[in-house]
């Protein structure tokens, strides 16, 4: 029976890694679960989930592979570090940096794919595996969440970040679009939002509008007829189930997106993804090929794959990952550990 680790930092990695839990333990093998710091919720638990309580217990665990949706792990952590990634936004600052803690990158499509393994041809000390993404496993399955209404329905869900968020920029507009009745609205926050914002949007009072809080995305998804957003994740998840998507300033708007420069625009651009042009769809069919191609749910079985392969047949690196001291002793402060 082999051991496995979860590494996490954000709530946002539970949607992430269950399905790959599931996998696992259909296998007959066992896993487990480390927080560091304290962004997460150990409320979100199930009882049928194991945590571990120190570092201590980790490395007593022994794992055979550590997978890390989060950019950090420990490198006095056993097994081999495994990245799975935190979302399919590539265009984000920082998703190609390589920050020497992972063995693994376990990529979803060719556009992350082909990025990754020129970065390995460079580096020459990590390896790269196209899978696909374990949390859109029951992306095309999830049961749509439930709005009493007919009319058509906007999910809104801006990032988080200063810079790209639309949150500030579109919040007049979509005050007045909420109020014409014409749509509903399910609006959904990252965890890392601003609280001043989010409860700017929670003043907006309508029979066709909610805040939704709920901690799968998947659900809104299957409801929703088209998403509103900026440079968030939820574009490349939204875009696989076939839906158009309207964006407010997006830093590389493709064809496959009906972006905008204004707020004023917001009403027309819903109007015409509504009507789901057929340019625009065979655009994001295009799109979702080079993004993520596979529907099939088995992501997490190939990530388990990947990492079976590599620890049976083994590929000697070029080179050996280098140690960063600095962040190797910031995380052995962070951890209270401190054995060589």
């Amino acid at each position: 029976m082999a051991n496995y680790l979860f590494y996490i930092s954000q709530n946002y990695s539970f949607e992430i890694l269950r399905p790959l839990q599931q996998a696992i333990w259909a296998r007959g093998d066992q896993c487990a679960w480390f927080v560091e710091g304290n962004e997460v919720s150990l409320k979100i638990f199930d009882n049928n989930e194991t945590q571990l309580a120190n570092i201590e217990a980790v490395i007593d665990f022994a794992p055979l592979a550590v997978f890390v949706p989060g950019n950090v792990v420990p490198n006095f952590i056993p097994g081999l570090k495994v990245q799975v990634f935190h979302g399919l936004e590539y265009k984000k600052k920082g998703h190609f940096r390589i920050r020497d803690f992972f063995d693994l990158y376990c990529t979803q499509g060719e556009i992350t794919t082909s990025k990754f393994q020129h970065l390995a041809q460079i580096h020459k000390n990590f390896h790269v595996v196209e899978t696909g993404w374990s949390k859109l496993d029951p992306l095309f399955t999830t049961r749509a969440y439930s709005v009493a209404s007919k009319l058509p329905v906007i999910l809104y869900a801006p990032t988080f970040s200063p810079n790209l968020t639309s949150a500030i920029a579109c919040f007049a507009e979509i005050k007045k679009l909420v109020a014409t009745g014409k749509h509903y609205w399910l609006v959904k926050f990252h965890p890392k939002m601003n609280p001043e914002w989010i409860e700017m949007y929670h003043q907006i009072k309508a029979d066709n509008y909610e805040v939704v809080t709920i901690d799968s995305c998947l659900p809104l998804h299957q409801r929703a007829d088209i998403l509103l957003s900026d440079t968030s994740s939820m574009v490349g998840e939204f875009l696989l189930l076939n839906k158009p998507v309207v964006t407010f300033k997006n830093t590389d708007p493709g064809n496959y997106l009906i972006d905008i420069d204004s707020p004023a625009n917001l009403a027309d651009s819903i109007a015409t993804g509504l009507t789901k042009p057929a340019q625009l769809m065979q655009q994001i069919e295009e799109y979702q090929q080079k993004l993520h191609p596979y529907s099939d749910g088995r992501a997490s079985q190939r990530i388990l794959q990947a990492v079976d392969k590599l620890i049976e047949e083994p590929v000697e690196l070029a080179k050996k990952r280098p140690i960063n001291i600095f962040r190797s002793l910031a995380l052995k402060r962070k951890l209270g550990y401190w054995k060589l």
